[in-house]
């Protein structure tokens, strides 16, 4: 999982890069995305919306759903997008995670985002 920053997201960060530096990240992306897709390990990859577009619901038996705006009153972090690979090792894992963080910026400098990696969970036993 990729977190955001609000600050990179709409501040000083992407929305000040070139647009060449904009396309040299998602072009590592997409290739980073083809190469897992070819040796079979990517299940899924997206990018999310930005946190103006986040709405968090809370479920109001015998009413409406209540629908309040982001997932927080005032959001500083945030999920940007995710990567589901199946991998036979967690240190696999970790090696792809590495690729994706050294994801170039501007100038071609790797950004060292971090990337949290957490298995899918199982669920309770009953």
């Amino acid at each position: 999982m990729i977190h955001g920053n609000q600050e990179v997201w709409e501040g000083d960060g992407l929305p000040t890069w070139s647009r060449d530096d904009v396309k040299t990240m998602i072009d590592f992306m997409r290739d980073l995305d083809r190469e897992l897709t070819d040796s079979g390990e990517l299940v899924r990859a997206e990018g999310l919306s930005g946190p103006a577009d986040a709405r968090t619901v809370y479920a109001r038996p015998g009413e409406e759903p209540l629908v309040t705006d982001g997932p927080y009153a005032e959001v500083k972090e945030f999920l940007a997008g995710f990567w589901l690979v199946e991998v036979p090792t967690e240190q696999r894992a970790f090696e792809i995670a590495a690729r994706i963080s050294a994801t170039p910026g501007p100038g071609g400098a790797p950004v060292n985002q971090p990337v949290v990696v957490r298995p899918i969970g199982e669920p309770p036993k009953v």
